[in-house]
């Protein structure tokens, strides 16, 4: 039978998108205490079932799932380009390589055709068949069909023949689009990709008593262990300081922290990082959406991840990429201090010309990043953003930011940022923001 808990989450799940709904209105319709509500409704926070919005409350929205494909395949593509499949079903399921757009002379083009690459082309049936013949899929544009013959051919060779109403550069620019984001998602490190599975984890039974955890520490070398019941279900988390002072005959549940934080393979490792960081803890359980134990990921494990993660080339530019891409430090100064350099490109306005209020916050935001990591050799996660926009930062304008460190903790950090155009100051940021530990 399923317990309360599992009972309000088919609840909400069960909920229109849009309806709002409250701990006392989720326990008044299911009879159940505020507390199980309250603890039931931010589970379904963490599931993407509902959001808080302020001054809104809690609606409940349509869960939204990673799309992390390693890679890209016909079949994909036929969707991004809303196109038709003429041919050569049977490999929708290739990856595409690489696409050619077939604006030369056959002789000349025959060279760049591979196997598993995308042959762009209009109405050209020799080349479509040329395409087809040497293992590469055709995408026909201008909205054209094809012949019988090159039908035939894409089903024989087990390749897709597909046809779209967009013009070439048009499905080139979609294609080059998703590939690009496939690479950037492929670089987001996800809790599944670091974790410790359940064959190596170490956990103890509700029913288990403070010898057992004692054994179990003295064995494993570690302080902290999920406490699961007979079904892998984590019901809490014991560490040394839970079992201080207690006789070594006392179950588990009567001296566990019940309802400890917890986590899903699919949420990246940055966000499981913020939530470690601020709330100071060490290990967290990894579970199934039934809170079924996976396994664990700890502390250290997020913190090396996130580090390696930073160091690692760049395949793909995200729009963060572009702005930090274009802040240059500022050397040649007589002063010790940082000081930073940014243009106000084309690209980082908004339609009346001044910088996008969205660009000022990325610079401000990095700026702080950057500071603290050639300051302190410390990488941060950033917490908050109080930004004040004084005059109008026009495109062309060449800014300085000079920012400086207000207070350094050891898990946090508030820094004041300063944007200056020609010696006068323009904008000004309050940054907060949560300090990893030094590897």
């Amino acid at each position: 039978m399923a317990t309360k808990h599992d009972q309000i989450l088919e609840y909400i799940e069960s909920l229109p998108v849009g309806e709002r709904i409250s701990v006392r209105s989720i326990a008044k319709s299911l009879s159940v205490s505020e507390g199980t509500a309250y603890r039931a409704i931010k589970e379904a926070e963490t599931s993407g079932l509902v959001s808080t919005i302020q001054r809104v409350g809690t609606i409940r929205i349509e869960r939204k799932m990673k799309s992390h494909f390693e890679r890209l395949t016909f079949g994909e593509v036929a969707k991004i380009i809303e196109g038709d499949v003429l041919g050569g079903k049977n490999g929708l399921e290739k990856s595409l390589a690489k696409f050619i757009i077939g604006a030369m002379t056959e002789d000349a083009m025959a060279r760049y055709i591979a196997p598993g690459s995308l042959m762009i082309v209009g109405n050209r049936e020799e080349v479509q068949a040329l395409a087809l013949e040497k293992g590469a899929a055709v995408l026909i544009t201008g909205g054209f069909e094809t012949t019988k013959e090159i039908v035939e051919l894409a089903d024989e060779v087990g390749m897709p023949i597909l046809s779209t109403s967009y013009d070439t550069f048009t499905v080139a620019t979609m294609i080059n689009r998703a590939m690009s984001d496939q690479l950037i998602k492929k670089d987001i490190m996800l809790v599944g990709d670091i974790f410790t599975n359940l064959e190596q984890t170490s956990y103890l039974l509700t029913t288990d008593t403070v010898n057992s955890y004692r054994q179990l520490s003295d064995k494993t070398g570690h302080t902290r262990f999920p406490v699961v019941n007979k079904s892998l279900r984590v019901l809490g988390i014991i560490t040394a300081k839970d079992v201080i002072g207690k006789q070594d005959a006392q179950p588990l549940e009567k001296v566990m922290t019940k309802d400890p934080n917890k986590v899903k393979k699919h949420m990246s490792v940055a966000s499981v990082a913020h939530m470690m960081i601020w709330d100071g803890l060490e290990m967290m359980p990894v579970v199934e959406d039934d809170l079924s134990l996976l396994g664990i990921i700890s502390r250290q494990d997020v913190m090396k991840a996130m580090q390696i993660a930073q160091r690692q080339p760049q395949v793909a530019n995200t729009i963060s990429d572009e702005i930090s891409g274009q802040i240059v430090l500022l050397e040649d100064r007589m002063t010790e201090e940082l000081r930073f350099g940014f243009k106000v490109s084309p690209q980082m306005v908004s339609t009346v010309g001044t910088i996008s209020f969205g660009v000022l916050s990325e610079i401000i935001s990095n700026v702080a990043q950057r500071t603290l990591y050639l300051n302190q050799h410390r990488n941060v996660v950033i917490e908050q953003v109080n930004l004040h926009y004084f005059r109008l930062i026009q495109i062309e304008s060449e800014l300085e930011i000079r920012p400086r460190i207000l207070d350094l903790g050891r898990r946090s950090a508030k820094l004041d940022i300063e944007v200056y155009l020609e010696n006068a100051i323009v904008a000004k940021g309050i940054v907060v923001c949560q300090v990893m530990e030094k590897t």
